[in-house]
């Protein structure tokens, strides 16, 4: 697949159709990201257009953000975490891109924060957004959540189960817990991923639906609280989460898929089908 390079923003072309029509997903790129590919390919495996494009264009020009129907902000190591998994970056969009999110998500539009996109959307603000009745304001929320250092003190690489709440509102989301747990896992590789809150604020996103996934029982590995795996907020449009669905679009991706029924091989695959979501999202809204 050959990208074409324009303006500071990469195009990444569908595989098997060119639809001018489809969703325009933005992937957020810089200094330290390297799964920004990935999530582009996701997206377009799910229907989207993908442009990546770098945050210091979208900071000479927010506007740009206007025109895309997802966003995506990317896994890696965000200027190297030198300062702390994500701060950097997230800083910056504080500073500089929250207004044009804040609309972009009023306007009804689907953004996904795996891994290093996670800890940027916590600390940016994003997430978990407008707690209770309260509503998107002008300027960046302090951060109410973080994802600290693992239990286990070191970078944990590994493919783990999760769980879909019941009474989650996850555009992202939905229809996960019809996959088999067999099949129903996610990629994971970080050192900074342990979910924490206080019990008040813990409280308060369980109640309220905020929890889009969790790690299936027993397989919690870095000790997160509530075993939350990913959160959304409260439209169910924007999702944080540490596992990479972005890597799990074809089922031969699954360490051992060969062994899988040919039953749950033919859903799509689950980081497929939360892509598949949004662009469906993003597409009614078109229409």
């Amino acid at each position: 697949m050959t990208s074409t390079t324009t303006g500071g923003s990469t195009l990444v072309p569908a595989s098997d159709h060119d639809d001018r029509q489809a969703p325009r997903a933005l992937v957020l790129t810089g200094p330290g990201i390297n799964c920004d590919g990935e999530l582009a390919r996701a997206f377009e495996l799910a229907g989207a257009r993908a442009e990546k494009v770098l945050l210091s264009t979208l900071r000479r020009e927010p506007s740009m953000i206007e025109g895309f129907d997802l966003i995506g902000l990317p896994g890696g190591f965000s200027y190297g975490d030198d300062a702390g998994a994500g701060r950097i970056m997230a800083q910056i969009i504080r500073r500089d891109l929250y207004p044009a999110f804040r609309d972009a998500i009023a306007r009804s539009v689907p953004m996904i924060a795996p891994c290093n996109g996670f800890q940027i959307a916590v600390q940016a603000g994003l997430l978990p957004g407008p707690l209770g009745d309260s509503s998107w304001s002008g300027v960046a929320a302090t951060p109410v959540v973080g994802l600290a250092p693992n239990d286990s003190g070191r970078f944990e690489d590994r493919w783990t189960g999760v769980e879909v709440p019941e009474d989650h509102h996850c555009v992202w989301t939905r229809g996960l817990e019809e996959i088999d747990p067999v099949a129903r896992i996610l990629p994971s590789a970080h050192g900074e991923g342990r979910f924490v809150a206080s019990p008040e604020i813990l409280e308060s996103l369980e109640k309220g639906g905020f929890v889009a996934l969790r790690y299936a029982e027993g397989e919690n590995f870095n000790g997160s609280a509530g075993r939350i795996a990913g959160l959304c907020d409260a439209s169910g449009l924007v999702i944080g989460l540490m596992p990479h669905p972005e890597r799990y679009t074809r089922w031969t991706q699954h360490p051992t898929w060969t062994r899988l029924a040919t039953s749950t091989q033919e859903q799509a695959p689950p980081g497929l089908m939360m892509f598949r979501n949004a662009v469906a999202h993003a597409a009614r809204l078109q229409s």
